[in-house]
């Protein structure tokens, strides 16, 4: 891995990996296929961004979006997403799992670590969205300022579902696609938002190095 310095990095990192499906059919093989093949990426952009001293990133699972799709490639993702966060639990990470938890299609074996545990020496904050889903992150907020009477003082990043999650500084998507697809509303107002044509399944760390390049040259004024 080749050894690299950046004048800023950002604090907060998101990521969408996409592109598994038509990965696994550019191959030849079954769509669902394709969601094992995206542990071991997710493994080395870890790597990378310890080394790099990145204080937290976001992992997009799946969204409760996706919960239509064929009950074959739910049962993948699903068993995807629980063997990412058995790896991770295994390194040095504070970790989250945020999604509906009270739905049945959120994996029973991922419910423990709804509460933030840190492994090792907790050098890193992830946050792995499993069963998300924009509008139940909101709900709770909703729900409070509607008991509040809409009250100006009601702060959203606080009230959230996902209100331990910081400000995203930049959010990386593999696959091509130029849309968020719901991820973290709130959190990614400001976002610098980096596409990359390579499927997650392909992913080098180049990729990232060539998002963390781009972002150099990014004017980050968050609108002042």
């Amino acid at each position: 891995m080749r050894q690299q310095k950046f004048k800023r990095l950002p604090k907060h990192i998101g990521i969408i990996p996409d592109g598994n499906r038509r990965w696994a059919v550019s191959k030849g093989m079954q769509k669902q296929d394709g969601y094992q093949r995206g542990l071991d990426p997710g493994l080395m952009l870890y790597e990378i961004c310890t080394e790099l001293g990145i204080p937290e990133i976001t992992f997009y699972g799946f969204t409760q979006d996706n919960t239509k799709r064929p009950a074959n490639q739910i049962k993948a993702f699903q068993k995807a997403c629980s063997d990412a966060v058995s790896m991770l639990s295994n390194r040095d990470a504070s970790l989250q799992v945020i999604g509906d938890c009270a739905s049945p299609f959120f994996p029973p074996d991922l419910v423990r670590y709804t509460t933030r545990q840190t492994f090792g020496r907790g050098l890193i904050k992830i946050n792995f969205l499993v069963n998300y889903g924009w509008k139940w992150d909101l709900r709770n907020f909703l729900s409070r300022e509607a008991g509040t009477g809409g009250g100006r003082s009601a702060n959203p990043l606080k009230n959230i579902a996902s209100s331990d999650v910081s400000r995203i500084d930049l959010i990386i998507r593999w696959g091509g696609r130029r849309r968020l697809s719901g991820f973290l509303p709130l959190q990614s107002i400001y976002s610098d938002f980096y596409v990359l044509e390579d499927m997650w399944p392909d992913f080098k760390p180049d990729h990232f190095y060539e998002a963390l390049d781009w972002y150099q040259t990014q004017d980050v004024t968050l609108g002042g």
